[in-house]
């Protein structure tokens, strides 16, 4: 048995397989824990693929394409027309369709499951704080350049420093800075 049921905080609908064998389902959008016996359920059938069919249409409706839904093919036949054409698009492909460097979005996705500034350990005010204590009279420019090697953009490094300046933090003389 499968079930379309809906979260009431983000409104996303999800397929519950067996919903009456476990106590509680968590929505994977927002990660709420509900007790099964209280979801309402959108669509149930004991095949996966007409709920998955039951929930594209849920979705169709809601962002009020209901026509062009029921003018389309079942999701399963999709997919079956996907794979004879010589199955989908990989994410490269997609990527420099669209105008972007794949290279570039795969270290930019690096960086960020690294945290942008794993070299120093900290946030991005983390690395302008190191590149001050690093550097030996350190310009706005050192501090970006400091910076920007470490995967915080040289303009954010700038605002940082600017912000720090603001709060006292920092202070400039001469276009040097120096950490307080």
């Amino acid at each position: 048995m499968y079930a379309v049921v809906g979260c009431t905080d983000c409104e996303h609908l999800w397929i519950l397989k067996d919903p009456r064998a476990a106590e509680t389902a968590t929505c994977p959008r927002c990660g709420r824990t509900y007790r099964t016996k209280k979801l309402r359920r959108f669509v149930e059938d004991e095949n996966r693929e007409a709920a998955r069919q039951g929930r594209a249409a849920l979705l169709a409706k809601r962002g009020g394409n209901s026509e062009a839904f029921a003018e389309t093919a079942h999701v399963a036949e999709m997919e079956r027309e996907i794979d004879e054409r010589g199955g989908a698009v990989d994410e490269a492909e997609y990527l420099e369709g669209s105008g972007l460097d794949a290279e570039e979005v795969a270290a930019a996705g690096e960086r960020a499951e690294r945290g942008a500034n794993a070299g120093s350990g900290g946030s991005r005010i983390d690395v302008v704080r190191e590149a001050l204590r690093e550097g030996d009279a350190p310009t706005a420019d050192d501090v970006a350049s400091y910076a920007a090697d470490r995967g915080v953009p040289a303009e954010k490094a700038r605002e940082i420093l600017t912000k720090l300046s603001r709060r006292g933090e920092v202070t400039e003389s001469g276009g040097t800075y120096r950490l307080l």
